[in-house]
């Protein structure tokens, strides 16, 4: 008897940790998606930059409201409030290296593909190790919260070799703040797929802005 019910509440556990995951990526999917279409639509009509401070309280601002309507049907249209204003914010930036780089265009594909192959591998390794990476959380809440004081210091303090080193740490960052989030909805950590799919929004975005910038100092243009 008690045999037959572990079976059934592991087969229960294996269904609802499927069941977050489906749900997690299929709202990811269309999130990127939107954020994209905003993107591109910032650029079509070459609309300005809003700045640092509108893009920090619009971010944060956002990122509170999803947070807290998670648990309701409020809380899928803040994801997408958020991730749509996020898009608009990239577009911008990826005006900015198609203009002004003679290999634009190719610098925002390789980061782009380079996001994509980071996000996808190290998605498949957590989900086909089913390694627990949940001591890793500490880590990256210090981590990412000195690189952003650092990227603050480098942006007002007009320091390219620092805004360079915030980026390769967000970078390292991002790539295991994938690794603990899906390893979080895999053993149960994480039951919310709308938080779930911030996070990993959050790290997707950071990824490829990262990513970008590295590739536009590099290149020499």
């Amino acid at each position: 008897m008690r045999s037959n019910t572990a079976v059934t509440r592991q087969q229960a556990s294996i269904l609802s940790t499927n069941k977050m995951l489906k749900n997690t990526y299929m709202l990811l999917s269309m999130t990127l998606l939107f954020s994209a279409l905003t993107a591109g639509a910032s650029m079509f009509f070459n609309l300005p930059h809003p700045g640092l401070i509108i893009t920090m309280v619009g971010y944060f601002g956002l990122l509170f409201l999803t947070t807290k309507f998670s648990n309701s049907g409020l809380g899928l249209v803040f994801v997408f409030a958020l991730t749509g204003f996020m898009g608009l914010t990239l577009g911008p930036i990826i005006s900015m290296y198609v203009n002004n780089f003679s290999n634009g265009d190719q610098l925002v594909m390789t980061a782009l593909g380079g996001t994509g192959a980071i996000f996808l591998g190290l998605s498949g390794y957590a989900l086909t190790t089913r390694k627990d990476f949940s001591f890793m959380g500490g880590f990256l809440m210090v981590g990412i919260l000195v690189a952003f004081l650092a990227g603050l210091g480098a942006f007002f303090f007009q320091m390219p070799a620092l805004s360079l080193a915030v980026s390769a740490m967000f970078v390292l960052l991002m790539s295991g703040l994938i690794l603990y989030q899906t390893s979080e909805i895999v053993h149960g950590g994480e039951t919310n797929y709308i938080l779930a799919t911030v996070t990993l929004y959050v790290s997707i975005y950071n990824l490829f802005t990262s990513l970008l910038h590295l590739l536009g100092a590099l290149s020499g243009d």
